[in-house]
């Protein structure tokens, strides 16, 4: 892990980098404090939040009511399997369809490409809206089916321009040594631009499984039986049937604490799984900006 050695010559030198870190450090500490007081209060008992006036960054106690009451709710084991079936799913037919648009399109020599990149383009800009596309889920005989939370966004054109202009800045003697050997486009995908391209494909993998993992908008207007919601609907109908309760003085959690439990619950999956493609993610992020 070598790296350029920092030459530290002056007193405004040590200051400057005194100064960084101390920047640095707040910035940190800006980032977590949020999520130090959504798991603090999501783990405070009713009598310290209704004591503190709801606002705690460290409990005295410590109560796992909230999470419990999620937990044995029949409901959530099963919008836990809808929200990874549809992560898990959609996008892997995101990556797939994403892939094979935009490698094609980032070769100059594709005929018709420019009318191509319009065709894509141009609904970006301007869309049809939302009832136009119920429509057609209705028309398609998708509506209550979990496919519908699946195909209607199966490729994204802003994720499909990133890949596109990846795919177009990796230099092209690569491609032509492997047509040379006797690949054909196919191989040279799987071979050569996947390999290189692992920044920018894990990136805008985290985009699309992000984007499943947190549907809610699409589930509300497709899907109508109960055990075909995800996670993020039926946490907020919980939520809701907490606040009705706790109205009418029935109810011992907090409701700031079930919203709290509820964030959590939701973000905690992602939060194990960042740690891991963060570095990728990080790559394909700075290669995006600079290469797109």
């Amino acid at each position: 892990m070598g790296g350029i050695p920092v030459v530290i010559s002056s007193r405004t030198d040590r200051f400057f980098i005194g100064l960084m870190y101390a920047v640095l450090t707040l910035a940190g500490l800006a980032c977590l404090f949020p999520l130090l007081y959504v798991i603090s209060v999501s783990l405070t008992p009713i009598t310290e939040v209704l004591r503190s006036g709801g606002f705690i960054i460290i409990p005295r106690e410590v109560t796992f009511s909230a999470y419990r009451m999620f937990l044995t709710d029949a409901r959530i084991p099963e919008a836990y399997k809808v929200t990874t079936f549809i992560t898990l799913v959609g996008t892997v037919i995101n990556m797939l369809l994403t892939t094979l648009t935009a490698y094609p399109l980032s070769k100059p020599y594709l005929p018709g490409r420019k009318w191509l990149l319009l065709f894509f383009l141009f609904p970006m800009l301007f869309t049809a809206g939302v009832i136009p596309t119920y429509l057609i889920v209705k028309s398609a005989g998708l509506i209550n089916s979990l496919w519908a939370l699946i195909l209607p966004m199966a490729i994204t054109t802003y994720n499909m321009t990133l890949m596109r202009a990846f795919f177009a800045s990796v230099s092209e003697e690569l491609f032509e040594a492997a047509r040379i050997d006797g690949a054909g486009e196919m191989r040279t995908l799987l071979q050569i631009a996947l390999p290189v391209s692992l920044p920018i494909f894990t990136t805008i993998s985290l985009f699309y499984g992000v984007s499943h993992w947190n549907e809610f908008f699409g589930a509300i207007m497709y899907i109508t039986t109960g055990s075909k919601l995800p996670l993020q609907v039926v946490l907020k109908a919980i939520l809701l049937g907490a606040e009705q309760m706790h109205d009418m003085a029935e109810f011992t959690v907090p409701t700031e604490t079930l919203k709290m439990a509820a964030v959590v619950l939701t973000a905690a999956p992602i939060v194990v799984v960042y740690p891991f493609i963060q570095r990728y993610f990080t790559q394909g992020m700075l290669l995006g900006a600079i290469k797109g």
